[in-house]
């Protein structure tokens, strides 16, 4: 896979242009409509399952574009590359074959809150993502401009209920058909630029906004309720502007760590990685903020943002007189630009200029293209069945932005997943589910789905109660195998890899229980290394491997003849063996709450009495709703599954038995 050879842009166009030809005659099973990380998952995976699938994007050239940041993944984020490339995805390869600077985020703390990210380069990942595309089977490309969205009309024994039909292109005579839709319109729905007291129509800079018909369509023929969002971009600066040496030296990991279970390595070599600078904003920034906010109309709407990724504008507001992080990440390989993280900004071009000059780093820094705010409408996603399809409307599925979440990893996931369903609707197979206790990915659209959003919706780990089992190490062995054979988006040879993979995992653990020693010989083994000699009786390997220090390397050492030849899993031997108690006592705890799923709760329970333990927000909807059984507190909005976990113990506390077997 790192080695195939990359067309040219002109070879991709070329091969766009043919195929157009036939748009007019043909009809789709799926059409999908945009070509950012939401639109190209979804056409990816929609071609997996075995549709004949279209995506219709305005500008051909900008398939696969990083519209923001240059880079992939994080804490909470790279649990979803992880996870979409278990389901045979593409952003985790494009990300190993473009990334210029890899590192584990959160290493200080536990393997499964690890962070995967990458630094990527533009013109290397939009040329992966098109070459994917190009070599798709059932994949057909066409330039466009969506004018209308095709329902019928309402049925008389269904009121309201519509079903898709259909596309019309700009400037086209003749619609294209299809049984399925997949609208990935990002910020382009109906989308204003800001800049200063400027405001032009547009989704990015450069790039018109999706027709007003669309949105119109959503909101008038179909009746959904929709809201407004908004996020922004920094100013990139001339990178021979910056004063490197006034900022702290970030290098990449030595050893990068690929996104993709069927890459062993990246493209870019360890030595060739470009490393990133970490600077500070200083009290002039406040007061170019404070000097510029009657120039600023983006900072002045009551528009939602981001919480988690503010303006530098919304930072110095909320708190003023902070310092704030910049790092300034590269955007490519041999580019001339810097990425200036955490200084996203919607101020005049030339108040940007004199609030970037007053970090010290950028003193004399010159500015190539002015940051920018974007607002757009989005669709309320509660208003979306678990398959991502709009609920009144069959056929209708929608992924990324416009389900009010922010950020390329969350876009992506919900691609794959609107697009695996978009086509298993299209080809009259029943739609695909993924659970909380099993993904990030169900973690995400359920609380999409159930809760909804009042700001653009970021994903962090701390939004899945089962964390400790849904670890970037094993998203293959979670989702792989499910994905080919309960799914159909996985393809043979991933299947095939990720079952030897479990196989010899779980010979590898077996081994790991049949080796055994007392404490005292473990001691002898390795005199250099703590081992508990508390527990009575003889430790396995298993056992053994979960103290912090001792490693399976040392343990092949003890016993090359068995475990020698699982060499290769060593990190991920070593992980498990970490997380095997934990994920455990999770199981048993999700099998309670399934056993116990039909019991009543009393009728004069006083839920905003409860322990600590249940959150405030979860006591006053148990209160509001008062559910009759275990059951139905689990279908409320709001209560999680740790939630659930808690009101159990309290009506129910544990035996001893199940305690004991808890521990044990």
């Amino acid at each position: 896979m790192l080695t195939k050879k990359l067309p040219p842009l002109e070879r991709f166009l070329l091969l766009v242009s043919r195929r157009a030809s036939h748009l007019a005659r043909q009809h789709y099973d799926v059409i999908v409509v945009g070509g950012g990380h939401a639109g190209t998952e979804a056409a990816s995976a929609a071609s997996r399952v075995g549709a004949r699938t279209l995506l219709v994007t305005q500008k051909v050239h900008t398939i696969g574009a990083l519209s923001c940041n240059p880079s992939l993944g994080g804490i909470g984020k790279g649990h979803l590359v992880k996870e979409v490339d278990a389901l045979d995805g593409v952003c985790g390869r494009a990300g190993d074959w473009a990334g210029i600077h890899f590192s584990i985020l959160n290493r200080r703390k536990g393997p499964a809150v690890w962070g995967p990210r990458a630094q990527l380069d533009r013109q290397l990942y939009r040329q992966f993502i098109q070459s994917e595309l190009q070599s798709t089977p059932r994949l057909t490309v066409q330039e466009g401009s969506v004018e209308e969205l095709l329902v019928t009309e309402p049925n008389p024994e269904k009121p309201g209920y519509h079903k898709v039909t259909g596309i019309r292109l700009a400037g086209a005579s003749l619609p294209i058909s299809a049984q399925s839709i997949v609208l990935t319109t990002g910020t382009f729905l109906s989308g204003s630029l800001f800049m200063g007291q400027n405001t032009t129509p547009g989704g990015r800079i450069g790039d018109a906004p999706s027709s007003s018909g669309m949105s119109r369509t959503l909101r008038e023929r179909l009746g959904l309720k929709m809201g407004r969002l908004r996020t922004g971009t920094p100013p990139r600066i001339v990178k021979a502007s910056v004063d490197f040496d006034q900022a702290k030296l970030h290098p990449a990991d030595s050893l990068p760590t690929p996104f993709s279970f069927i890459n062993s390595r990246v493209r870019c070599k360890a030595e060739e990685q470009l490393p990133c600078h970490l600077t500070f904003t200083t009290p002039g920034v406040d007061q170019v903020v404070k000097e510029s906010l009657h120039l600023n109309c983006h900072i002045q709407q009551d528009t939602k943002g981001p919480r988690y990724c503010p303006s530098i504008e919304a930072r110095v507001i909320r708190f003023p007189g902070r310092q704030h992080q910049v790092w300034l990440e590269p955007e490519g390989l041999t580019s001339d630009l810097v990425y200036p993280q955490g200084l996203s900004m919607t101020m005049p071009p030339e108040m940007q200029l004199r609030l970037i000059r007053e970090i010290p780093a950028l003193h004399r820094a010159e500015i190539h293209t002015a940051g920018y705010g974007v607002q757009y409408d989005f669709v309320c996603p509660t208003q979306l069945s678990p398959a991502l399809q709009v609920k009144s409307t069959q056929g209708l599925f929608l992924a990324g932005q416009i389900n009010g979440t922010t950020g390329y990893e969350e876009a992506a996931a919900q691609g794959l997943w609107a697009g695996v369903n978009a086509a298993r609707a299209a080809l009259s197979m029943p739609t695909a589910t993924l659970s909380r206790t099993e993904s990030y990915i169900g973690v995400l659209i359920d609380d999409l789905v159930t809760r909804g959003v009042t700001e653009p919706y970021r994903m962090f780990t701390s939004r899945a109660e089962f964390r400790t089992s849904l670890r970037p190490d094993n998203a293959d062995l979670r989702l792989t195998l499910k994905g080919f054979e309960e799914v159909g988006c996985v393809s043979s040879e991933r299947y095939r890899q990720t079952a030897r993979v479990r196989d010899s995992l779980q010979e590898a653990l077996a081994a790991l229980q049949e080796v055994s020693l007392s404490a005292t010989n473990w001691r002898r083994q390795l005199p250099l290394e703590y081992i508990s000699e508390t527990k009575p009786g003889n430790q396995t390997g298993l056992e053994v491997l979960q103290f912090n220090d001792v490693t399976f390397e040392m343990l092949t050492y003890v016993f090359p003849e068995r475990l020698s030849q699982y060499a290769e899993f060593s990190q991920r031997l070593k992980i498990e063996a970490i997380y095997r108690p934990h994920c455990l006592l999770q199981q048993k705890e999700i099998e309670r709450i399934q056993k116990e799923e039909s019991m009543s709760l009393p009728e004069d329970l006083d839920y905003l009495s409860l322990p600590v333990s249940l959150s405030q927000e979860v006591r006053e909807i148990l209160d509001r709703v008062r559910p009759s059984t275990l059951g139905a507190a689990t279908r409320l909005q709001g209560v999680t599954p740790a939630a659930i976990v808690h009101l159990l113990n309290y009506i129910r506390p544990p035996s001893r038995k199940e305690r004991r077997t808890h521990r044990n």
